[in-house]
C-alpha cells in the first residue's frame, strides 16, 4: 500500500507521472489522506487545477480510492515530524507514519525526512 500526496494524485489524473511513479502505482494498492480532497477543491477554486470534484467522472473515480480519515492518532504523529511545511503536507506525512505506509511524493522537504516512510 502507498500513500499519495496531493500532487502525485493530480499527476495520476492528468497523466503526468514519471515512469517509476506509474510503475509503483500499477504494482500496489494506494490511498490518500482525507485532506487531499480538501486540497483538490482549494486548488480548483484558486484556478490552479482543472480537476472539478463536482464532475461526475472525477467524483466516480475518486470515490474508489482508499481514504484515511484525519483522526487523533494521525494528529499525535504530527509532533514526530522532522520538517515543517503547510498543514496539509504535514497531515499527509503523519498519515504515512501512523499507518506505516510509504508516501509517494516529489516534495523536497518531505523527501529529506528521516521520520516519514517514503516510497522509492
Amino acid at each position: 500500500m502507498l500513500n499519495l500526496d496531493t500532487h502525485i494524485l493530480i499527476f495520476s489524473l492528468t497523466d503526468e507521472l514519471t515512469p517509476s511513479e506509474k510503475k509503483m502505482l500499477m504494482e500496489t494498492q494506494w490511498g490518500i489522506s482525507a485532506i487531499v480532497f480538501w486540497e483538490l477543491e482549494k486548488l480548483h477554486q484558486l484556478g490552479r487545477i482543472e480537476i472539478d470534484l463536482s464532475d461526475h467522472e472525477v467524483h466516480s473515480l475518486l470515490s474508489k480510492i482508499h481514504v484515511w480519515p484525519i483522526d487523533l492518532n494521525i494528529c499525535r504523529y504530527l509532533r514526530t515530524l522532522d520538517f515543517r511545511s503547510d498543514p496539509a503536507d504535514e497531515i499527509i506525512a503523519a498519515t504515512s507514519i501512523a499507518h506505516r505506509v510509504p508516501l509517494l511524493t516529489r516534495d523536497k522537504k518531505i523527501r529529506k525526512s528521516k521520520t516519514v516512510p517514503l516510497a522509492h
